[in-house]
C-alpha cells in the first residue's frame, strides 16, 4: 500500500494543481454600464473577439447596450459598421445616443452568407472599431469564422441572434440574454471566469 501524504504538504510543496485560471488582463472596452462591467471577468467586452446578443424579439434593448460603446469608439474616430441590419438605422436616436454619424457605415447583402462574408471581411480588415451583425441561420462554423476574423483583425464584433439559439454551443467569447420583462441581462458565457449567477438589471 502506497504511502499517504497529507495535502498541505502538496499544497506547499505545489505539486497540486488547484485549477485557477490566469486572470484576464482589465479590458480597454468597458460596456458603459457599470453593472455588467463588475461582472465580466476582464470588466468589459472581451477586446478583438465575437459577443452575441440573444434577444427573444427584436427591440428588447439590445442597440442601447451597445450604444455607450459606439459612441465612445465613434467619438475617438473608429469606424463602426453595420453589416445588413433588419432596420435602417433611425439616425436622430444614434446620435442623440452621442455616436458620431460620420463615422457609421452601413453595408447591404443579397443574402444571409453574402451578409456573413461581409462582416467577416469587415473584422479582418482591422479598419473598424466595432462591426454589428444579425447572422440568420449561422452554425458553429460561420460564428467561429466571425470569432477568428475579429481576433486577426483586433476588433469588437457583436453579433444579435435569436434567443433560441442559447440552445446550441457557441464559440463566441461573451454570450449575453436580454430579457424584455423584467429588462435584465444574463450572461451565459464569458471568456476568463464563471458566468454570474444572477440577472443584471438593464436601464431603459
Amino acid at each position: 500500500m502506497g504511502a499517504v501524504v497529507a495535502i498541505d504538504a502538496l499544497l506547499q510543496q505545489r505539486r497540486v494543481w488547484k485549477g485557477q485560471p490566469a486572470a484576464l488582463p482589465p479590458s480597454t472596452q468597458p460596456t458603459g454600464h457599470a453593472g455588467l462591467d463588475a461582472a465580466l471577468p476582464s470588466g468589459g467586452w472581451p477586446e478583438a473577439a465575437l459577443s452575441e446578443l440573444l434577444i427573444p424579439v427584436d427591440g428588447v434593448g439590445e442597440l442601447q447596450l451597445l450604444w455607450p460603446t459606439l459612441a465612445r469608439l465613434s467619438q475617438a474616430g473608429e469606424r463602426i459598421v453595420l453589416v445588413a441590419p433588419p432596420y435602417i438605422p433611425f439616425a436622430p436616436a444614434w446620435q442623440a445616443a452621442g455616436i458620431e454619424l460620420r463615422q457609421l457605415q452601413v453595408v447591404e447583402a443579397g443574402s444571409p452568407r453574402d451578409a456573413l462574408w461581409a462582416a467577416e471581411q469587415c473584422l479582418r480588415s482591422g479598419s473598424c472599431g466595432a462591426v454589428l451583425c444579425w447572422p440568420l441561420k449561422a452554425d458553429d462554423r460561420a460564428l467561429r469564422r466571425l470569432q477568428v476574423a475579429a481576433e486577426s483583425g483586433r476588433t469588437l464584433a457583436f453579433a444579435t441572434r435569436p434567443l433560441t439559439a442559447a440552445r446550441n454551443p457557441s464559440p463566441a467569447a461573451l454570450r449575453i440574454a436580454i430579457d424584455a420583462r423584467p429588462a435584465q441581462l444574463r450572461v451565459l458565457k464569458c471568456r476568463g471566469g464563471l458566468a454570474p449567477p444572477r440577472p443584471i438589471p438593464l436601464a431603459g
